[in-house]
């Protein structure tokens, strides 16, 4: 009877071949490596080990420790907007003899309709708005186009502007306000002065270093074999600008958009220097004016309108804002 021929490399060899040794052992040290991996990857232990944790009376240390720094935190961090928005609907006599208490004269609505119309919080609102609103699509231009010409086009003289462009940022703000408040009065090819105007705050705001080399930072990291697949395909630099690149950059320009807005409407010192005209400023500008007129309890609510109206609108837009899009929008099909 014959032997199988399955096992006649066992019986006919008393050693096996020095390959198949090394590949047997690299096939029993893999799973080892791997298992060493996966406990390399588990979050590390911290104070209280998962013994401890176990616990019952440390459980309830650690809920009542989790508790007490989650109150103290929204206390420090929404307190002071929680007051703000209890004194707007007080009178002016529960706010300056009991600042905590919570509405001994009851609730007065009325300091919200005051301020709204007789302090004209409504125009204030408006300029705020138109300000911010154009401040934001200046800078959005501006910070993209630059972006994608020191990070996409790659102009030889790409490398010295960036430089440039890096260096304004070890710059002040204030060294900047006397020039730059020339060059409004008296801007250069126009001969019109731009004081009392939208532009004076709109086109400054626009010379953001920090949303280019923001801009140009993301754009970096995206892949580049898109725009070259692009440009194969015959499309040409504002092709790949407008269809390409803006819907993969979603994610910067809602970082952008949030600086942009933010900063325009709480901006205090250029709107002051540029609009003095009190029908177009904003409200950045006039509430420090109105406090000198206006009782307390209305100067608060006015305070509080302020304050919620950029606070609603990103809570309204955060998701459009800050969720990371990717690439959908250009990796389609």
């Amino acid at each position: 009877m014959s032997t199988p021929t399955s096992t006649r490399p066992a019986i006919s060899s008393g050693t096996r071949p020095v390959a198949a040794d090394a590949a047997a052992r690299r096939h029993v040290r893999r799973p080892g490596r791997r298992a060493l991996r996966g406990s390399d990857e588990q979050p590390p232990r911290g104070i209280v080990s998962d013994a401890e944790r176990r616990t019952p009376s440390v459980r309830v240390a650690l809920g009542v420790v989790h508790t007490v720094v989650l109150v103290l935190l929204l206390v420090i961090g929404l307190g002071p907007i929680l007051w703000l928005v209890k004194a707007s609907i007080s009178t002016t006599q529960d706010t300056l003899r009991s600042p905590m208490a919570l509405f001994p004269s009851g609730v007065d609505w009325a300091n919200l309709a005051t301020a709204w119309s007789r302090v004209h919080i409504d125009l204030h609102v408006a300029n705020s708005l138109i300000i911010a609103s154009g401040s934001w699509f200046v800078q959005l231009v501006v910070a993209t186009t630059a972006g994608y010409a020191l990070s996409i086009l790659r102009p030889r003289y790409g490398p010295v502007l960036y430089w440039l462009v890096l260096s304004t940022l070890f710059v002040p703000a204030v060294v900047l306000l006397v020039p730059l408040y020339l060059t409004v009065l008296e801007p250069p090819l126009l001969g019109v002065s731009l004081i009392n105007t939208f532009w004076a705050v709109w086109l400054p705001a626009g010379a953001n270093a920090f949303n280019v080399l923001l801009t140009k930072r993301f754009f970096d990291n995206l892949p580049q074999e898109i725009f070259d697949a692009a440009r194969i395909d015959g499309a040409g630099p504002f092709r790949v600008f407008w269809s390409v690149l803006l819907p993969m950059s979603r994610p910067i320009l809602g970082v952008v958009s949030v600086f942009a807005f933010i900063s325009a409407w709480k901006d205090f010192l250029w709107p002051l220097l540029v609009l003095s005209d009190p029908d177009i400023q904003p409200l950045s500008v006039r509430l420090p004016t109105l406090a000198r007129s206006t009782e307390l309890d209305v100067l608060l609510a006015a305070l509080t309108i302020s304050a919620l109206i950029p606070m609603v609108l990103f809570l309204v837009f955060q998701r459009t804002f800050l969720r990371s899009a990717g690439l959908s929008g250009a990796l389609k099909g």
